[in-house]
Parts: structure tokens; C-alpha cells; sequence
């Protein structure tokens, strides 16, 4: 069974930055795309980055390009979201998915984690 457990968020102040982790278990995921989404209150959960099996290749939203940085530690079965410059509007719980076959939705989802950024 997949298990994905994201940690790293916390209340920052605009300008500030945060680095999340996702931790993968249940099976080696350096085959599989990974990628991060958050969810603000009241509305449905969006697309923030992703990151191909290589590593060779990211994606980001166009809301968080050039502020975010999605990486991956396939020895450790971890990703990463660095978040810099960090705006109210980034508030949310963040989610970590994984695509486990090509064309599939990412999935798998973990408990999340909160960040919170003050004004």
C-alpha cells in the first residue's frame, strides 16, 4: 500500500519561505512522477508543481513560478517543495500525489500538511 506523508508547513510571514517534504513508502517511486497541490479553504484542490521519475524535467503553476522549487531524493523516496517570497494567497494544506501509471491522475494522497502566510 502506498503511504505518502508530507510535513514542513507552519505559519511564516509574507516574504518568508518554507521547504515541505513529502515521504514516500509502500514502494520505490523513482519510477513515477511526483507532484505537490494545495487546497485553500472554501475552494478545490489545485496544481502546484510536479516533477517527472528523472528529475530531468519540473512543472510549476503559473501563480508560483520563479517561487517555488520542486525536487526529489529518490535514495530517500522524499520530494520537496522549497517556497520562497511566500504570499497570503499561498495559504492552504499542501498534498503530495504521485502518478503510479502514465495517463493516471496523481493520487495517493497524504494527510497534508498547513502553511499559513501572514500579511
Amino acid at each position: 500500500q502506498v503511504q505518502l506523508v508530507e510535513s514542513g508547513g507552519g505559519l511564516v510571514q509574507a516574504g518568508g519561505s518554507l521547504r515541505l517534504s513529502c515521504a514516500a513508502s509502500g514502494r520505490t517511486f523513482s519510477n513515477h512522477p511526483m507532484g505537490w497541490f494545495r487546497q485553500a479553504p472554501g475552494k478545490e484542490r489545485e496544481f502546484v508543481a510536479a516533477i517527472t521519475s528523472s528529475g530531468g524535467s519540473t512543472y510549476y503553476a503559473d501563480s508560483v513560478k520563479g517561487r517555488f522549487t520542486i525536487s526529489r531524493d529518490d535514495a530517500k523516496n522524499t520530494v520537496y517543495l522549497q517556497m520562497n517570497s511566500l504570499k497570503p494567497e499561498d495559504t492552504g494544506v499542501y498534498y503530495c500525489g504521485v502518478r503510479l501509471s502514465p495517463g493516471a491522475d496523481f493520487g495517493s494522497w497524504g494527510q497534508g500538511t498547513q502553511v499559513t502566510v501572514s500579511s
